[in-house]
């Protein structure tokens, strides 16, 4: 029997080509390896791989799609694909032509199910993306906005009590008491929707006995920044005289409302960039594709890109349970970002937005563990078996392929080398990632 031609590029054949002529023989033997992708694994006896092949061509076989690899002593019995192929046709003719439509159907079914479990995956990620960014981007554009309005009219408020109304030592206290309010902003105390509440109409009420108007108005900003009456009482009105007690409070109030709106500014613009971070780190850009890798960081930066449909569910609460003295584990970062985004977005989906998403990790022997787990309804136990199947999915016609977790089960066992289980009861489900320590003889770059 002639054997095949290599489906792969031999290291003389990739010497060959430009790109590869300077590399020496350990690395272009390395580059011939990564061609070599696992699929299956067995030690059944009457194993066979082949057929199909030899089966569906009706011309002289050509190179096959998969190879097989003994790593222990083994028998073998070999039937030449030509041979094989045509007597199987001629005892079974009309069995083959059904076989040959089958294997030919979910071969392209398959890929383009892929691509839109793909697409789908980025769509998802973009709108939750698009979301968290419009978010704080509307704040800048609204605070920077109302910061300009506010300047504005403490400019003119400056300049009226400059103007000779005042003396200079009155204003150098009334400058004082201001400086004395924006540094109470850090230390604002956060309050309850009803404390704030009680504290603005105290502060109304207090602005409302001194002859102010509108102070329903000014005591929002003054709550936010941490003013009380008893401030205003024994702070405010010793700063200034009585006939210009609403003056200094009007001014001292946009100053603090400067402040916060820059401090809203500021705010948002750090929300920005750490959601362009996470972005980055979660598409793994301008980073190598296999590395050594903390997995808290892509665990986190996961949650980051899947914010909104948490922020969505307010009786969804996030409990994280971080080993941080885990060592990096070697891996596809990338790859690995797909299997957190399909585990933890099935997760929250199972809760129908009530429960508990639970992230765990901790150290397996040789392994590190992630765990996933969701308060869900679970899993019934006859469909544990089949959960990791192409194509098998329990959603609702139209919103799962049923590749989710069938592409996350070949990123971590066959890509890394690892497992990944699920053990579930009513209540307490858990996805289980055990990423190996040690990176497999196959993605070991050469020095």
């Amino acid at each position: 029997m002639t054997a095949p031609e290599p489906a792969t590029l031999t290291p003389d054949e990739l010497r060959t080509l430009f790109l590869f002529e300077s590399l020496d023989e350990e690395r272009l033997q390395w580059l011939t390896d990564q061609a070599d992708v696992e699929l299956t694994r067995t030690n059944q006896r009457g194993a066979y791989s082949g057929a199909m092949q030899a089966y569906i061509r009706t011309d002289e076989p050509g190179p096959y799609q998969g190879s097989m690899l003994a790593i222990t002593d083994a028998r073998f019995f070999v039937i030449d694909a030509a041979d094989w192929g045509g007597t199987v046709r001629s005892w079974f003719p009309m069995a083959m032509h059904l076989m040959e439509g089958m294997f030919i159907g979910m071969r392209n079914s398959q890929q383009i199910v892929a691509q839109r479990e793909r697409l789908l995956s980025l769509g998802r990620l973009s709108a939750g993306l698009t979301h968290e960014l419009n978010n704080p981007a509307t704040a800048v554009v609204r605070a920077t906005s109302a910061l300009r309005e506010r300047v504005t009219r403490m400019r003119h408020k400056l300049g009226a009590l400059a103007s000779g109304k005042l003396d200079g030592a009155t204003l150098h206290q009334l400058t004082a008491v201001q400086d004395e309010a924006i540094e109470r902003l850090p230390k604002a105390p956060k309050l309850t929707p009803m404390q704030t509440s009680d504290a603005e109409d105290q502060i109304t009420d207090w602005l409302d006995a001194h002859h102010i108007e509108g102070g329903w108005e000014l005591a929002p900003t003054l709550v936010a920044a941490g003013v009380d009456a008893d401030w205003l009482e024994s702070g405010m009105k010793s700063a200034v005289p009585i006939d210009f007690l609403e003056g200094g409070i009007r001014w001292v109030t946009y100053a603090l409302e400067t402040e916060l709106l820059m401090n809203e500014i500021e705010d948002a613009s750090h929300r920005i960039s750490a959601l362009v971070g996470a972005a980055k780190q979660y598409t793994q850009v301008d980073r190598a594709a296999h590395q050594e890798i903390d997995v808290h960081e892509g665990l986190d930066s996961t949650l980051t890109m899947l914010g909104a449909k948490l922020k969505a569910s307010p009786d969804l609460h996030m409990v994280k349970e971080y080993d941080r003295t885990l060592p990096d584990v070697p891996a596809y970062p990338g790859e690995l970002n797909q299997v957190w985004t399909n585990l933890i977005d099935n997760a929250i989906q199972a809760m129908a937005g009530v429960g508990t998403l639970t992230l765990r990790t901790s150290r397996d022997r040789d392994f590190v563990l992630a765990e996933i787990g969701d308060s869900g309804p679970g899993v019934p136990a006859g469909l544990l078996e089949k959960i990791f199947e192409p194509f098998f999915t329990t959603k609702p016609v139209g919103e799962g392929t049923g590749l989710g977790l069938d592409i996350s089960y070949r990123i971590v066992v066959q890509r890394h080398g690892g497992d990944l289980k699920v053990v579930s009861e009513p209540g307490d489900t858990r996805f289980q990632v055990r990423l190996p320590l040690q990176a497999p003889a196959a993605v070991v770059l050469p020095s």
